[in-house]
């Protein structure tokens, strides 16, 4: 038989007297923690779990001479302050195991918000100070500060990186770089709903560089709800009041970019937590944006960039407009990451096209962006497509993983 474990003070103090003399030997099964908790806890996801604790096979608590027997605790051991109230079976349930659903939820109208926020304040930063490379950087160097900050008061931990792990983060973060740079040129350029209607045609990349790149094989199925996608964005960007060739490549740029990050991103597949990878990744991709930065716009921004924005709108707003957009780029990215780890992928395709309605809709209030009647029907139609594209897609993840644990 195995006895429960206890601490070794309370255990000691709690036994009943042996019948034995005291010539017999008592046994202890010492406990370990599991993984590298002893090295600042498992990081899962991002959160840092509780160390378990597990026996190794050792003999039970008992005597050696005679018939063996179990010693079990006595009453006052069980509710002794060093072994505490709570035991493994019956620890108290916290607030996230007890409202999942209420969770998720605040995750998803976070991720929704953070995006509205982001976009409508990156826009009106345009507006005044039309300089999208440096304000890249500013949103990565943002989080970079913040993931830095974290790091150092273990909120996670910093997880450890290697070589060869770097080696297959930075085509990652190269990718992201580029593709961030060329999004925010867009928005620089043109409307923000546009910009997204545009970005609707990434799964189309997706599923081009999956067929022909990857050598997957895509559903016919899959193929034909992208159709209304690209008939959408065609019927949007013919009619578009603000459309320009800039605004319209950039964000095309930035499409394939993302296709080619999600294609590394599958080849550096790691053991680390979400939160420390795009950690990484934000730090790489920062130091790749700089040296563009101050090639394209350096100049312009010292002879009279700077001294522009600040005499438009002050010093103090300046500053702080940057440093808040560069907070909502940060969080409402790890925030998708987060909420994609909590729901099915069908749950978050279905909340990232939402999301993209959500922005699409919020700029067109805020910024009273005329629209045409066919630019309002193309930008349906295209997200439509999306919805149809992310529900077959979904699906298929999911019999996939149906199949795997069969």
């Amino acid at each position: 038989m195995e006895s429960r474990v206890l601490s070794g003070a309370a255990t000691i103090s709690g036994l009943v007297r042996l019948r034995k003399p005291v010539r017999d030997t008592v046994y202890f099964a010492p406990a370990r923690p599991i993984g590298a908790v002893g090295e600042g806890g498992n990081l899962i996801w991002g959160r840092q779990l509780r160390p378990a604790l597990i026996l190794e096979s050792y003999p039970v608590i008992g005597v050696t001479t005679g018939k063996r027997e179990i010693l079990r605790p006595t009453m006052a051991s069980t509710s002794s302050p060093a072994e505490g109230s709570d035991s493994a079976g019956d620890a108290k349930v916290g607030f996230f195991d007890k409202y999942p659903a209420l969770v998720t939820g605040f995750f998803f109208f976070m991720w929704y918000f953070l995006n509205v926020i982001f976009n409508i304040l990156n826009k009106k930063i345009y507006n005044y100070f039309p300089y999208p490379y440096f304000v890249s950087v500013v949103h990565l160097l943002v989080g970079v500060v913040y993931c830095l900050i974290s790091w150092a008061v273990g909120l996670p931990k910093r997880a450890p990186i290697d070589s060869n792990l770097l080696k297959l983060l930075i085509p990652v973060a190269v990718c992201h770089a580029l593709g961030h740079v060329t999004s925010n040129v867009s928005f620089a350029a043109v409307a923000v709903s546009f910009t997204h209607t545009i970005k609707a045609l990434e799964p189309f990349f997706n599923a081009a560089a999956s067929q022909f790149i990857l050598g997957q094989s895509i559903p016919i199925t899959l193929w034909l709800s992208l159709a209304p996608v690209v008939l959408g964005v065609s019927m949007a960007s013919l009619t578009e009041l603000s459309f320009n060739w800039t605004g319209f490549i950039s964000a095309m740029i930035s499409n394939i970019s993302f296709t080619y990050r999600s294609i590394y991103s599958k080849k550096a597949m790691t053991d680390m937590d979400s939160t420390n990878v795009y950690a990484y990744i934000s730090i790489i991709a920062l130091i790749v944006c700089i040296p563009p930065a101050a090639i394209v716009e350096g100049p312009q921004l010292l002879k009279h960039g700077f001294s522009d924005a600040i005499a438009k709108v002050g010093l103090t707003k300046f500053v702080s407009d940057l440093f808040w957009v560069g907070m909502f780029y940060h969080l409402y990215n790890q925030l998708a990451t987060n909420t994609l780890e909590r729901v099915a992928p069908l749950t978050h395709a279905v909340g990232n096209v939402l999301k993209r309605v959500f922005v699409i809709g919020f700029s067109i209030l805020v910024f009273g962006n005329k629209i045409s009647t066919q630019t309002g029907i193309g930008t349906g139609i295209a997200i439509a497509g999306v919805a149809m594209y992310s529900f077959i897609k979904a699906k298929m993840e999911e019999e996939k993983q149906q199949l795997k644990s069969a």
